[in-house]
């Protein structure tokens, strides 16, 4: 195993710290409401591809003029391009400032403002942004590999849910044939989201060999390309192309539905957030020390505080309900991008020299210290576990039925006079108004994260009542996609079932679904298919029927017996 010496990165750190930096922020936003799918924009994926190799090649040449910058220019012109760069650095941390704000509370931690999440998240990646570069490639070196080859898992693992129907109807749908204008179009849509490669110079004096690097800088670009190339094929495959209008950041469900023998990933979701968190942590940080750095090189000062403060409060402003989301594209397709070839064009032309410039950082301890704090910052003997929704019409307006399994039962604790499965039924105009009641009157934090069933009655199976109803629970993040539905006239009777084993209905209908020989299974109905069909036409597909029948919990099947 081969390090670098005297303060300097290998080839290999140099590779892992890419890696690290751009996935996430690709695979979080490129693809949102349908964006970058289809035809047009996996051809455009890949001309991106051979466009940004020799775009690094020429970048490679240029690292020498980058660092001449104060002594071949100007005072006026090296910190006319510093400020260029920095406001560039500001701007980028305060999309994803803001994008950790949205997706860590919608997944990993609820109960906590997003805003002092990403003022946590800031502040974390701040630190250590002077350090040296072997360091940061020590970061590198250990952790980039590990994160490659989780989001290569997780894909895989995720194209088991894929289905050939789906992927066409993204594939051969209105507006998907291919044409020329729409992919250039994602070609530069692709190269603007690319574009912090443009400070891939800055950072070049600090590796080992530097006029061969571009072999691994080459590899590590074609490989974020062919992970969003993957994307674009397996996100169209499990969700269809309606879904994916519907969704604004698609990958965050792609693994709910990923299950294997034993439920062992029936909540690998959270580690997928896990890998996603981590890359954003790393590219924040990395903003920070490219900040500091181009600060201090063009005569601007130390950036160690006030650039990561800027981001933070940047992220933060809103004009008539858009925030930094909505005009950070538009800032790179028309300001950053356009200007960014003419200052690299004006260095190339000037004499050459050498820049010393420190890499990308990280702040693993905040990514630790995220994932160790639970869902929701609630202790788990605090939480109730429905195992079991059910969703039915009342007077009010809409009824739902939790059904919990004693605890006591579960592990093996349990007294005879004490009844084994408890029920708790609520009612209201609207799901919302639902949730207000269970918050004031009950004690415990409700987690739907380990729902294993959800049952309707047949009243709510009409076009008014399944919309309200799968809206809700779209908006419910904690409720996995691979959730099996049924429906039932007998909504009371159904969840006060018991089994011979004191089961629980949801437990009890799991089991019939998947405590089978693989002849013998049934094909049941998952929420991410009615989802499908619900986006398609706004039906259902035919859902089984489940009833009592004396001291027995039926299933029909249908054509699937």
């Amino acid at each position: 195993m081969r390090f670098a010496e005297n303060n300097r990165i290998s080839h290999r750190q140099l590779f892992r710290q890419i890696i690290l930096v751009f996935p996430a922020p690709f695979l979080l936003c490129l693809f949102k409401n349908g964006e970058m799918l289809g035809v047009n924009a996996m051809a455009g994926t890949i001309l991106a591809a051979v466009l940004l190799s020799f775009y690094v090649i020429w970048l490679i040449r240029l690292a020498p003029a980058y660092g001449e910058l104060s002594r071949m220019t100007g005072n006026i012109t090296v910190r006319f391009i510093g400020l260029f760069f920095l406001l560039y650095v500001i701007l980028s941390a305060a999309f994803l400032a803001d994008l950790l704000a949205k997706v860590i509370p919608q997944s990993l931690i609820s109960g906590i403002s997003g805003k002092w999440l990403s003022l946590l998240a800031v502040a974390a990646c701040s630190l250590g942004t002077h350090r040296g570069m072997q360091r940061r490639g020590r970061i590198a070196e250990i952790s980039g590999g590990i994160f490659l080859a989780g989001i290569l898992l997780l894909m895989i693992l995720s194209a088991g849910q894929g289905k050939a129907e789906y992927f066409l109807e993204t594939v051969e749908g209105t507006g998907s044939r291919f044409s020329g204008k729409w992919m250039i179009r994602d070609v530069y849509a692709f190269l603007c989201v690319f574009s912090g490669v443009g400070l891939l110079p800055f950072g070049l004096e600090k590796v080992e060999k530097q006029g061969s690097a571009r072999k691994p800088v080459i590899l590590a670009f074609l490989t974020v390309c062919g992970i969003v190339l993957g994307m674009q094929v397996l996100l169209p495959a499990v969700f269809g192309k309606n879904r994916l209008l519907a969704e604004t950041y698609p990958v965050l469900p792609l693994l709910d539905g990923a299950d294997l023998p034993g439920n062992v990933l029936a909540r690998f979701d959270v580690i997928w957030m896990g890998f996603l968190v981590f890359g954003l942590l790393f590219s924040l940080g990395s903003l920070f020390h490219y900040g500091n750095q181009i600060a201090e090189k063009t005569k601007l000062g130390s950036g160690r505080y006030w650039i990561p403060a800027a981001g933070w409060i940047l992220s933060l402003y809103e004009r008539n309900g858009a925030g930094i989301e909505k005009y950070y594209g538009w800032y790179l397709a028309y300001i950053f991008v356009p200007l960014l070839l003419v200052v690299q064009i004006f260095l190339s032309v000037e004499n050459k020299g050498r820049w010393k410039k420190k890499a990308l950082s990280v702040s693993l301890f905040f990514f630790v210290s995220l994932m160790g704090t639970g869902c929701a910052a609630v202790e788990p003997e605090k939480r109730m576990y429905p195992l079991a929704l059910g969703a039915g019409v009342s007077e009010e307006g809409f009824v739902l039925k939790y059904a919990m399994p004693d605890m006591n039962v579960t592990t093996g604790q349990e007294k005879p006079e004490e009844d084994p499965v408890s029920v708790l039924t609520l009612a209201g105009r609207n799901f919302q108004e639902i949730e207000k009641v269970y918050n004031r009157s009950q004690e415990k934090f409700l987690d739907l994260g380990h729902l294993q069933v959800v049952i309707l009655d047949e009243s709510m199976l009409t076009e008014e009542n399944r919309k309200a109803f799968l809206e809700y629970l779209k908006q419910e993040e904690h409720v996995g996609e691979d959730v099996y539905m049924f429906r039932t006239g007998m909504l009371g009777e159904v969840f006060h079932w018991k089994g011979a084993e004191e089961s629980s209905v949801g437990e009890y209908l799991q089991g019939i679904q998947e405590n089978r020989t693989t002849g013998q299974q049934k094909k049941g109905v998952t929420l991410r298919e009615a989802y499908h069909q619900f986006y398609q036409d706004g039906t259902l597909p035919w859902i089984p029927s489940v009833w009592v029948n004396g001291d027995l919990l039926e299933v029909d099947y249908g054509s699937a017996e």
